[in-house]
């Protein structure tokens, strides 16, 4: 990408970020976000930064997919009704540059939106150490501020991830109205459809059992999962399996630059109406 590109993404980054800055359902959304998450670690009683990722890692799975589906489904959708896309396609912008700054823009807000409370609850453990918690922990590791630190990265990368697909489902959807059904289709397929599945298919004897670790991180959910319990509290006894490290990174970046490319090529798709 040239630098001309580069000054057009970050244009297109500014005019997102202020859309999204103006939005109230984007505060609303954050505000709720931060609530739940402060009110789940205050009441978790956390005695070290281990222990209260995993009060945190169950309600992150199910939050983070549903704060960026609902920032991110009306990023494209919302300039077509209003006609911007019309114009904005009369620009020397490539499809490309556009989809970029409109993820750029996007992610960035919600980054901020996940990651400042993910930070800000992290001030509970020095403040209250030594407090009860139900949660016991078995860490080969030292219980530190970098260990939570972890978390929070691959939490963003998560929401990486599902900005990228929320994007994807913007510029797939012909109307608001089956971009929220899809956005909300895919959260739940998020959330316990693809788990539900993988589940169903080693049961029936579909899935070996020797390749589960491989197939769980063909979901978001579980790949990020599988990660925050071996690179963060791997030392945690759990019964439940967990997806391979190396097939999780990969299978989070497949979703990343999957849904990128789809948001690429039906952006300004003569299909769209």
């Amino acid at each position: 990408m040239n630098r001309r590109s580069l000054d057009r993404a970050f244009a297109v980054v500014g005019r997102e970020l202020s859309t999204v800055v103006r939005t109230r359902a984007f505060l609303a959304l954050a505000g709720g976000f931060a609530l739940v998450v402060a009110v789940l670690a205050w009441t978790a009683d956390p005695i070290g930064y281990v222990p209260l990722v995993l009060d945190l890692l169950t309600p992150v799975e199910v939050l983070v997919p549903a704060l960026a589906l609902a920032f991110g489904y009306r990023s494209v959708l919302g300039d077509e009704e209003r006609g911007e896309l019309d114009v904005i396609r009369t620009y020397p912008v490539s499809r490309a540059t556009f989809v970029l700054g409109v993820y750029l823009g996007r992610a960035a807000a919600l980054l901020v939106a996940v990651v400042a409370p993910l930070l800000a609850v992290a001030l509970l453990v020095p403040a209250f150490g030594g407090v009860g918690t139900q949660v016991i922990a078995s860490h080969a590791a030292t219980d530190s501020p970098l260990v939570y630190l972890r978390f929070v990265a691959l939490t963003s990368l998560f929401a990486l991830v599902l900005m990228a697909a929320a994007l994807a489902v913007s510029t797939t959807a012909g109307t608001t109205r089956s971009g929220l059904v899809v956005a909300i289709a895919l959260g739940v397929a998020l959330v316990v459809g693809f788990d539900a599945s993988i589940v169903a298919g080693l049961a029936g004897g579909v899935v070996p059992e020797g390749g589960l670790d491989v197939v769980l991180a063909l979901s978001p959910n579980s790949a990020f999962r599988g990660l925050v319990l071996e690179i963060v509290v791997g030392g945690v006894a759990s019964g439940a399996p967990a997806a391979s490290p190396t097939a999780s990174v990969l299978g989070l970046l497949a979703w990343l630059v999957g849904a990128l490319a789809v948001a690429v090529v039906t952006v300004w798709s003569g299909t769209r109406r």
